[in-house]
């Protein structure tokens, strides 16, 4: 635990990719278990091959919905990924199981950040998120604000 705030290092590109799933219908756990099963596999394989650009994620899990939040070197690394064969197979695997299924959904939304277009603070916390992903760093008086940690 890190007590007072700290921040992310501030002054690098990220790649913040959020992917997950909908079960749209809990009784047909044959259907939407495969799709929940395919992730495990390719988030140890991105822990252990540092080369991918990988550079951390969160889960969360809702009643319906799950949500993994991951950070990337950059969107270049992150779809070099999406081509690997792990990943590959994945995707063609949930192609053909959901092609006429409609009791799971995915998602994902990719976003590019660059220094200045982001910030974030942390207070009496591990190290989570960005800060995870990047690095952290003690909150001083020069950027104890969102407006200066954005312009910092």
């Amino acid at each position: 635990m890190n007590h007072g705030g700290y921040t992310a290092n501030l002054d690098q590109h990220v790649t913040v990719f959020i992917i997950g799933m909908r079960i749209n219908k809990w009784w047909a756990v044959h259907k939407w278990l495969p799709v929940f099963m395919a992730m495990p596999k390719m988030i140890r394989e991105l822990y252990t091959q540092k080369e991918y650009g990988f550079l951390s994620m969160q889960s969360y899990f809702g009643l319906r919905t799950t949500l993994m939040v991951q950070y990337w070197r950059s969107n270049e690394e992150l779809i070099a990924y999406a081509r690997d064969t792990t990943h590959l197979k994945a995707w063609k695997d949930f192609n053909r199981k959901t092609r006429h299924n409609d009791a799971v959904g995915i998602y994902h939304e990719t976003y590019n950040v660059g220094p200045g277009s982001y910030e974030c603070v942390y207070r009496n916390m591990p190290i989570f998120g960005l800060a995870n992903a990047v690095g952290n760093q003690k909150i001083t008086p020069d950027m104890n604000t969102a407006k200066k940690r954005l312009h910092s």
